[in-house]
C-alpha cells in the first residue's frame, strides 16, 4: 500500500503464495488503536455510535468525513483500556475491520484485499482462523472479511454523498471543544466541523422535508445529540490521568493544550 491508514503499519496484499500457512488469532485486543484519537465513521453507524461517542466532521483532503472522538490529545485513545480491551459497547467498523483493508490501484476501480503483517494475532502456526486451506484456496473466513469490507465501502460512498450535501447546504462550521479541568487547567480540541444549528433552522421547509425523507435529518440530529459526549471524553481523561485535573502551579500547567482532531 502506498499510504498507510492510521492503524496499519505494514499492510500487504493477501496471497496464497505469501500467506498460505497464516492465520488470525482472535482476542488479541485493540492495542493497535491505542494511539489514535479519532477514527472515521460511516453514516449507518450513527445510531449506535451517537450513544457513546462525540461524532464530528473532520477534514480529509478536500472533503469532510464523519469521525468519532476517542481522545483529548493526539496519540491518546481513551477508549482502549490497559489490558487492550475496548471500553465501550459499540466499536466503530473502521476498527473492527483490522487487520484487513482494501487498497485501490491508480484507476480507483480495482480493489485488493490487504492484511497488516504487524498484526499481533497474525501467525504461521495455525492459531486461529486460517486465511487459506492446504490447497491454497481462500477460506470462508476470508470470504466473510471480503463481504464485510465490500459493505464498508458501500456505506463509505453513501456517507460521502451525505457529507457532500451538508457542504452544499453550508451547514458545517469549524468548532472546537473546550475542557476546564480541576484546578482551572484548560484544554481545547479543534480542527473539526459540526452542524450549525442556526443554518439548519434557516433551511427552506422543502429542503428539510427532503432531508427527513432520506433519513439524513435524523443523522444530523444524532450528530448534534452526540456532541454532549465530549463530557465523557473529559471524564475518561480524568480517570486515565488523575494528575491532569490536579492543581499545578508550574508554568506549563497554565498553557492551553491544543490538538487537531483530523483524520489522516
Amino acid at each position: 500500500m502506498s499510504t498507510q491508514l492510521l492503524i496499519y503499519e505494514t499492510a500487504v496484499p493477501v496471497s496464497s503464495e505469501r500467506h498460505r500457512k497464516h492465520a488470525i488469532e482472535p482476542d488479541k485486543g485493540y492495542g493497535f488503536a491505542r494511539r489514535i484519537h479519532t477514527v472515521p465513521l460511516t453514516a449507518v453507524e450513527f445510531p449506535l455510535a451517537a450513544a457513546e461517542y462525540a461524532i464530528v466532521f473532520a477534514q480529509n483532503g478536500e472533503e469532510v468525513v464523519p469521525a468519532v472522538v476517542l481522545g483529548a490529545r493526539a496519540g491518546e485513545n481513551l477508549y482502549v483500556k490497559d489490558d487492550a480491551s475496548w471500553n465501550a459497547r459499540y466499536i466503530p467498523a473502521f476498527v473492527r475491520r483490522y487487520p484487513f483493508v482494501f487498497s485501490t490501484r491508480d484507476d480507483g476501480q480495482a480493489f485488493m484485499l490487504c492484511v497488516d503483517e504487524a498484526c499481533q494475532g497474525l501467525n504461521d502456526e495455525g492459531r486461529g482462523q486460517r486465511l487459506f486451506d492446504d490447497e491454497g484456496k481462500q477460506t470462508a473466513y476470508v470470504d466473510n472479511v471480503v463481504r464485510f469490507l465490500q459493505e464498508y465501502r458501500t456505506q463509505f460512498i453513501r456517507t460521502r454523498a451525505f457529507c457532500k450535501k451538508l457542504a452544499e447546504l453550508k451547514l458545517l462550521q469549524p468548532v472546537q471543544a473546550e475542557f476546564t479541568l480541576a484546578g482551572g487547567r484548560k484544554m481545547s480540541l479543534n480542527g473539526f466541523h459540526a452542524i450549525d444549528r442556526k443554518q439548519l433552522k434557516a433551511l427552506p421547509a422543502e429542503t428539510l422535508s427532503q432531508l427527513a425523507g432520506t433519513d439524513e435529518l435524523e443523522l444530523i440530529y444524532l450528530h448534534l445529540q452526540s456532541m454532549r459526549n465530549f463530557a465523557s471524553v473529559k471524564d475518561r481523561l480524568m480517570l486515565a490521568q488523575p494528575e491532569a485535573g490536579a492543581a499545578d502551579t508550574a508554568p506549563a500547567a497554565e498553557e492551553r493544550e491544543r490538538t487537531a482532531a483530523v483524520v489522516h
